[in-house]
């Protein structure tokens, strides 16, 4: 706009200097003079104008009017309204605003414009998918982020979590090792709970708590993350861990059809593997030798492969819409014997009617999942095992055993034997069924209803030979089938309405009800004594059924949820937003004195550009957040004094005699009817910001959040009062109360810069970072009941299991360290340790991550494109479980391998707990990089083709010696969904070997 006006007054003044120099020549001049007015006037003048929104006939203020081609443009007034001075050659006007699609005016001889901008409804869409409906992005005031598909992660991808990993602040992705039958741990602004659901809830198109299993990543159109609490307060009692809202895929309505198929194959490859003595190093330091060398490692790794297929048809006319999907997965790991199958089909259809006020949604989804597991004490053994032992030998112990070696020492198996005479398997399937209807009563009022069926059932199978060493053997072979099934219907209707109370003021109320029925039940059976290697097909064969290697159990239970709900959105004029929601809810699984529970939210924000002159700034919107939000506990058996079985009794003492044999009735714990709700009170501040006609845009947030009432099993003395049920005593001696108050904050960054021109090269450059204030434990008390400190995690056997690790205080960090410290070695080898009494160990380390970060890059230059993404997390630490057990070279450990470290060759020490074993686990990760190629296509069938060559887990950066450098939020070895949050940062033996693998894929689609 300067060098604009600059122009033009010295194209003015210019002729007036000339006339000053040439006084004599008056009439000269003054032609002169006169001739340049008309020049100017033909080449620079001012136009003026008004940008309007096509639909409502508003102004859009803050829109963008550029000369086509030149850096040269205004944004309008509060009113929509512009002025621009152009020049000669200048053409076309070119309009943009965030929200609407980019206009272009010819200018021509007009001086007075009226421009009408259309909304981008794809963008607003992809923007703003919010609890229940959509919003404006421009509107939106609680921290909520938007991921789109370009945004993924590339390569060969499994599970939808994947696909977000690093991709948003706060939001932390975590699986330890490479096993394709291993779960993502997912964590959204760190640990909200001890033992109920920790993980964010999913929200499958509407479908509140759908499994992720219900959806393959090559079917999703957007992941919508809701970290506020104010965000996430509308879903009520399963919002207080976050939510992730997953949109699928529909097809269009312009009446084409087309048709996609996608495919890759891909490699895998164990890496970073812990280095171990040789043979000749293992013998030479004292390690028993029985005469041969094996690469146990190596006996166990195969080439890891997978391969993926993708096949969908899509497209619509008018108000009817349709898209069908079919997804196979074949992924086979590292270990031999061990991956999965699975088969994913998908139909999602759309249909309007009544000129579309009447509207008919269906989704359907069902995934079979088919998996394989080997014992993974194979990883720990295959590292660990006596170099020197052969895998066979030909012996008359060794026929016992199947023709394996193997002997009887502490802790020690032959790797080889457990994979192949232990099996294990799983067979899941997963039906998701959600119909949902529409209808405007008026224009401005929309009634819907939506009911939706999620039924999962999982068969496995275990089996363990007659030859098997480890346990087998000495059962004369066991096998075991167990099943679970689990049922959530669920029934929601809304009402929706929205108007303007003025020519500014926009108000937009929801309304709604909701009721969730879930059942859950099981059953599981093993028996022992086999004639033949049979399996777990027939249990029947098995001779005995009571006693060690055998079971007999089953379950059912159910629990109701009912809801009731309400928000109001407010928008005045486009500067001023407002959202406030509340929602109640009643659960059967809650003491009878506390099962209702309110959860209300609030969130504030401003647009000050459309108040003030913010210069590069085109979006910078402050906002504020407050909600509550609750957590559903993992059963809904918790405030009852429930029963189950104890021991058999044999009222006769015979053992000739079985009909007066019978199992007792044991309670397991004490009726709480005050047992209620875990809430989480969250406060969040951000500001939203875009510069440079939104080439920049991003987000800042700080949060903080204050979790009450967390559940958590106290013990109490039995045959005393119980104050939880007046009247009555306790008569066992535990009782589940709201025990814990906890404590955190984060700040969190994010930002991306849009076609960043290097050339003839598009950069597109993406980071993100989250720094958290780890969680304070502020107490573990309820009135005379609780702890000072709680106690977990013991490093395990052999000899490591009598003293916790992690220790859990009032006033301190949750998931810290405490050890011994080492302060030396003498000269004979032995540690020289501070104590050995755990009560005065120190502050050694905590489990938990300071901070982490995600930079993602891509690239394209003609048909080529190219991503990189970068991902680290800091501030954690880990006890490394291979140095804490085979580090030294003590006597007893000469049957065991060494893990190679700067204190194997002199250490003489038996393994002892100390504190070197707490190692920062802090690491930078290249996750994935891809190169892809688009073909120019001329084929009137084929609308596009793309071949990609992929990499995952290409490098990391690290001083970590252990296995996997990622942070462990729970223990793997500590199955109790109540404590294992408790005990964060430990790597076991057990964990699967890291894995790097390499894609290569195409996708095409027909017209």
């Amino acid at each position: 706009m300067p060098y604009v006006l600059i122009s033009f007054l010295y194209k003015q003044l210019n002729p007036m200097r000339n006339y000053l120099q040439k006084l004599k020549s008056l009439m000269l001049v003054t032609a002169l003079f006169m001739g340049t007015i008309l020049v100017a006037n033909a080449q620079n003048r001012t136009i003026s104008g008004t940008v309007l929104d096509a639909s409502l006939g508003d102004p859009v203020p803050g829109a963008t009017v550029l000369v086509k081609g030149t850096t040269r443009g205004v944004a309008t007034d509060l009113d929509g309204k512009f002025t621009l001075d152009i020049q000669s050659g200048d053409q076309v006007l070119v309009v943009s605003f965030v929200g609407y699609l980019t206009a272009e005016v010819e200018i021509g001889n007009q001086s007075t414009f009226t421009i009408n901008l259309e909304e981008d409804i794809q963008s607003l869409e992809e923007a703003v998918v919010i609890g229940y409906g959509s919003q404006d992005k421009k509107e939106i005031t609680s921290a909520v982020v938007g991921v789109k598909p370009e945004d993924f992660n590339k390569g060969n991808v499994s599970n939808p979590s994947q696909l977000l990993q690093g991709k948003v602040a706060g939001l932390s992705i975590t699986k330890a090792g490479g096993d394709p039958n291993g779960g993502f741990n997912v964590r959204l602004r760190g640990l909200s709970t001890f033992g109920a659901n920790s993980s964010p809830l999913v929200v499958l198109d509407g479908v509140i708590g759908a499994s992720l299993d219900a959806v393959d990543p090559n079917d999703i159109a957007s992941i919508d993350v809701l970290k506020d609490g104010s965000a996430a307060a509308i879903y009520g009692a399963r919002g207080s861990s976050g939510v992730i809202l997953i949109t699928t895929k529909s097809g269009s309505k312009d009446g084409s059809t087309n048709v996609s198929f996608n495919t890759f194959a891909s490699l895998s490859n164990a890496t970073n593997m812990i280095d171990v003595l040789s043979p000749e190093e293992f013998v030479s330091r004292g390690g028993t030798d029985f005469g041969s060398e094996t690469d146990w490692r190596d006996e166990l790794l195969q080439q890891g492969y997978s391969y993926n297929a993708n096949a969908s048809i899509s497209g619509g006319v008018g108000f009817t819409k349709y898209m069908a999907s079919v997804n196979y997965r074949n992924n086979q790991g590292l270990i031999k014997g061990l991956g999965n199958e699975r088969l994913n089909t998908r139909l999602n259809f759309s249909h309007g009617a009544f000129d579309n006020k009447l509207r008919l949604s269906v989704n359907l989804s069902f995934t079979n999942l088919d998996q394989d597991n080997v014992n993974q004490g194979a990883f720990r053994y295959a590292t660990i095992y006596n170099p020197t032992a052969p895998i066979y030998e030909s012996t008359e112990d060794a026929a016992k055993y199947g023709g394996y070696f193997q002997r009887s020492l502490t802790d020690f198996f032959n790797p080889v034997a457990l994979i192949n005479q232990q099996k294990f398997v799983s067979e899941e399937k997963n039906a998701l069924a959600a119909f949902r209807l529409e209808y405007d009563i008026l224009p401005s009022l929309t009634l819907s209803a939506q009911y939706s069926q999620d039924r999962k059932n999982v068969l496995q199978g275990s089996f363990w030979s007659k030859q098997d060493f480890s346990s087998g053997y000495g059962a004369g072979g066991s096998a075991q089938r167990t099943t679970h099934d689990n049922a959530r219907r669920i029934f929601e209707s809304t009402l929706r309405y929205e108007t303007d109370l003025s020519r500014k003021l926009n108000m937009a109320l929801l309304g709604g009800i909701g009721f969730q029925y879930q059942t859950n039940q099981g059953f599981n059976a093993r028996s022992k004594q086999y004639l033949f290697d049979i399996g777990w097909d027939n249990l029947g064969a098995g001779s005995i059924r009571v006693g060690n290697f055998t079971d007999m159990s089953s379950y059912a239970n159910e629990d109701q949820l009912n809801s009731a709900f309400g928000r109001a959105n407010f928008n005045y004029d486009n500067i001023l937003f407002f959202s406030a929601s509340v929602r109640a809810e009643t659960y059967s699984g809650f003491g009878a004195n506390n099962q209702t529970g309110v959860f209300p939210a609030f969130s504030l924000g401003s647009d000050f550009t459309q108040i003030f002159d913010m210069g590069v700034f085109n979006q910078f919107k402050p906002r504020v957040s407050y909600g509550v939000t609750g957590n559903l506990p993992p059963s809904p058996t918790l405030a009852l004094g429930y029963y189950g079985n104890g021991n058999r009794i044999d009222l006769d003492g015979n053992p000739l005699t079985t009909n007066d044999l019978y199992v007792g009735i044991i309670q397991n714990s004490n009726p709480n009817r005050d047992l209620k709700w875990e809430t989480k009170k969250e406060f969040n501040v951000g500001v939203d910001f875009g510069l440079l006609n939104n080439k920049i845009t991003g987000s800042v947030d700080y949060y903080t959040r204050n979790i009450s009432d967390l559940l958590f099993n106290v013990p109490v003395t039995a045959g005393a009062p119980n104050p939880f049920d007046p009247g009555r005593f306790n008569t066992v001696a535990n009782t589940w109360v709201n025990l814990a108050d906890l404590r955190a904050a984060g700040f969190e960054f994010a930002a991306g810069v849009t076609d960043v021109k290097l050339g003839s090269v598009s950069w597109n450059p993406n980071v993100n970072f989250t720094l958290y204030q780890k969680t304070e434990i502020v107490s573990l008390s309820a009135g005379d009941l609780g702890f000072d400190e709680l106690r977990f995690a013991t490093p395990g056997s052999p000899g490591q299991n009598n003293n916790p690790i992690i220790y859990n205080r009032v006033g301190q960090t949750l998931g810290d360290f405490y050890a011994p410290i080492l302060e030396g070695v003498s000269e004979s080898g032995e540690y020289i340790l501070s104590t050995d009494n755990p009560d005065e160990w120190q502050k050694v380390g905590n489990g938990l991550p300071k901070g982490e970060f995600g930079f993602a890059n891509s690239f394209a230059w003609d048909k080529w494109t190219f991503n990189f993404f970068l991902r680290g997390v800091w501030g954690h630490d880990l006890y490394n479980s291979y140095r804490g057990f085979y580090e030294n070279q003590d006597a007893s450990s000469n049957s065991w391998n060494s893990v190679i470290t700067d204190k194997t060759e002199y250490i003489t020490s038996t393994p002892t707990y100390n504190s070197s074993y707490i190692e920062n686990a802090s690491f930078i990760k290249l996750d994935n990089m891809e190169l892809g190629y688009n073909f120019d296509v001329k084929s009137k069938n084929v609308s596009s083709f793309r071949l990609y060559l992929a990499g995952q887990n290409l490098f990391q950066i690290t001083g970590y010696t252990g296995i996997d450098p990622e942070a462990r939020v729970t223990d793997m070895e500590n199955g109790n969904a109540f404590t294992t949050a408790l005990s964060p940062g430990l790597e076991r033996r057990n964990t699967y070997f890291q894995v790097r693998t390499f894609t290569l894929g195409a996708s095409i689609t027909f017209k």
